[in-house]
């Protein structure tokens, strides 16, 4: 990946923007953990004819703004829309912000229940679970495959760039494990992750929350290796 501009391009800025592929873009942001420590957190952009949408929030909230901005500068478009892909706050903190500007915030209906529950912010606009949004020369399509990181973890397909959006649901490459399983439905992961496959069988790109992007199924097929080591190690 290419960074978007020279301002990007250092590992300590607070966000670092990427090119990924055809219109979609990664964007990375530093969040804090519950025991303090800093954590590096994956999101991305869409740029369609009809506006930018973007899957997810930065984590640091602070960068919400920049972001905007520089989304505007660079492509000459407004966001119009985010999408929310699981309730924790590395995913909906900021949706306020966004609807306060007058951008449409959207989840599942699953994932708003969860926020509420959790005192997290909640996205104003409900998607069915398997939906597609359709904006001029890009389709996103928003695919629920069952419990895993979290139980309303939903992942986005963009098609004409073959690129997959796994969000928290899809572990990186480098990842020596399942990470924060607080939530998480590690028996349940596996089919939920073979439905994945089965139905995006040849991503060009594999987006994770956390962590190095992937090209193909690499993520994917790494994050099973990590689900049958754990749940090995727990049949024990």
């Amino acid at each position: 990946m290419q960074a978007a501009n020279a301002q990007h391009k250092s590992e300590e800025a607070p966000l670092k923007i990427s090119h990924l592929a055809g219109n979609c873009y990664v964007y990375t942001t530093t969040g804090q953990l519950s025991d303090g420590s800093r954590y590096p957190s994956n999101s991305m952009y869409v740029v369609t004819q009809k506006g930018v949408v973007m899957i997810d929030v930065p984590w640091d909230t602070t960068q919400l703004a920049p972001l905007l901005d520089h989304i505007k500068k660079q492509h000459g478009k407004a966001v119009i829309a985010c999408i929310a892909t699981h309730f924790h706050d590395d995913r909906t903190a900021g949706l306020d912000a966004l609807a306060a500007r007058g951008i449409k915030t959207y989840s599942t209906a699953h994932t708003l229940k969860l926020c509420k529950d959790n005192h997290n912010e909640q996205a104003r606009y409900i998607i069915p679970e398997d939906t597609t949004f359709r904006l001029g020369d890009r389709q996103l399509q928003v695919f629920y495959p069952g419990p895993g990181h979290a139980p309303d973890n939903i992942v986005v397909w963009v098609p004409e760039d073959k690129v997959l959006y796994g969000g928290c649901f899809v572990k990186s490459t480098d990842a020596t494990n399942l990470g924060n399983l607080s939530d998480a439905d590690p028996k349940a992961w596996t089919p939920s992750m073979l439905r994945v496959k089965a139905k995006f069988p040849n991503p060009a790109f594999t987006v994770p929350g956390h962590g190095e992007m992937s090209n193909k199924d690499k993520a994917c097929d790494h994050t099973l290796e990590l689900i049958q080591t754990y749940n090995a190690g727990k049949n024990k």
